[in-house]
């Protein structure tokens, strides 16, 4: 059995960066895994702009994103393997994987970054009534056909769902020739950023129906029509509000999940709201040695704040494997609760010996909240009080914890993160 230092799953921007940050931060021995034939992960067929602004201060196309990591894991000359399926992940870091040359191989490593991304939440997770015909995609498998494979699924199309894929294709098929006729929402507000609603819908004339799901689809050996309605405030269709669009493509866009089965095998600790794994200040899982960052930690809306997390990782493992950790006591881990409109925290707890001298906490809020406050409370303290102009689920928000202020408090137990009205 061969023996690595970190072994890192999934050849995305996540693992990439992980790969790197771990090199960087001075440990050689480090092997990435990647079940698919090319690294890059799923920005390879994300060909639209936007990347990058945060990391590398300008504007580039997902492919463009990746490669730059691509080069960075060349120099360093990290090696890794292709086509490569992980099977297992023992509770002792022995890793299970096969491929078309070693066949079934076992790896045992010191330290486990998990950063398998995401999938797309499937149709038979909709409960959407109708016949199963030809043309219903997930909104990535369509983007992916017309980026790389080079088909288009149909000519007019309709969307149920305003996640980030779904609006970015919705301007995609647009501008190859097909008529975008509608995009329903269930929610009472949209999955995406702002800025897609409005490069992607409004530039084209889109038009986004908030409130709304798919109620029936026509056709039997490929897709005539489908039609909409209105929810009321627990989901159901209202009656009478029937709308009927003829289209030949159904494109499904109702949010990701992330990619955890290995995990829970495992036996890592799971979040239920974000069902990816809990984990600490240093991002790393209840087994130690564990780690995990990226869209399998959670859905991310921005790459650069996955590549951001990835070199924390990298670093935590890096430390965990030259056993530079500091010791703590454990009985000082402090939780992260979130509460009165936090959905979740990243990381749910920490230990104020082992963080650095800030650490960022990332969360999603649970509806749209226009002139609120993002507090932060010591137990009962309240020591961060933050006006923001709108927040929306779409786009994740942060709050910077200070080590030298957690320190003044004495036998702090929780810290709580909330929105208030004032």
């Amino acid at each position: 059995m061969k023996a690595y230092d970190i072994v890192v799953i999934g050849g995305g921007p996540a693992g990439l960066a992980a790969a790197v940050s771990a090199r960087k931060s001075g440990v050689k021995d480090i092997l990435v895994l990647e079940r698919d034939k090319e690294l890059g992960g799923i920005l390879n067929q994300c060909i639209h702009n936007g990347f990058g602004l945060h990391t590398f201060k300008e504007e580039l196309t997902g492919p463009e994103y990746a490669y730059r990591f691509m080069e960075q894991l060349y120099e360093e000359k990290i090696p890794y393997k292709l086509n490569t399926m992980v099977m297992d992940i023992s509770k002792d870091k022995i890793v299970t994987a096969m491929n078309r040359e070693d066949g079934v191989f076992q790896i045992k490593a010191k330290a486990i970054i998990l950063a398998m991304g995401c999938r797309e939440r499937p149709k038979g997770a909709l409960n959407i009534p109708g016949y199963r015909p030809a043309g219903i995609y997930s909104a990535g498998t369509a983007q992916r056909l017309v980026n790389i494979e080079g088909y288009m699924p149909g000519k007019e199309i309709v969307i149920l769902g305003s996640g980030d894929i779904g609006l970015i294709m919705a301007r995609r098929m647009t501008l190859e020739g097909a008529k975008v006729k509608v995009v329903a929402e269930l929610m009472p507000y949209s999955g995406g950023l702002k800025r897609n609603i409005v490069q992607c819908l409004d530039d084209f004339n889109i038009p986004l129906k908030l409130s709304h799901t798919v109620v029936d689809i026509e056709g039997k050996e490929r897709v005539e029509a489908v039609t909409i309605a209105k929810v009321d405030k627990t989901g159901k269709p209202i009656k009478g509000t029937e709308e009927r669009y003829t289209c030949d493509t159904l494109l499904l866009s109702c949010g990701l999940i992330p990619e955890n089965e290995l995990s829970r095998n495992a036996g890592v600790e799971m979040n239920l709201v974000t069902n990816g794994p809990k984990v600490n200040e240093s991002l790393e899982t209840n087994i130690e040695g564990i780690f995990a960052c990226g869209n399998v930690l959670h859905v991310h809306d921005l790459v650069d704040y996955v590549s951001e997390e990835a070199k924390k990782a990298g670093e935590s493992a890096a430390k965990y494997v030259k056993d530079e950790q500091v010791e703590s006591d454990e009985s000082k881990t402090i939780e992260i609760v979130a509460t009165d409109g936090v959905r979740y925290t990243v990381p749910s707890t920490l230990n104020v010996d082992r963080m650095e001298d800030m650490l960022t906490v990332r969360f999603r809020v649970g509806a749209v909240y226009k002139g609120k406050y993002v507090s932060v409370y010591l137990d009962g303290e309240r020591i961060m009080h933050n006006k923001k102009k709108i927040m929306a689920p779409g786009e994740m928000e942060q709050v910077i914890l200070i080590k030298n202020k957690l320190k003044e408090q004495d036998n702090l137990k929780t810290i709580t993160v909330k929105i208030e009205e004032n």
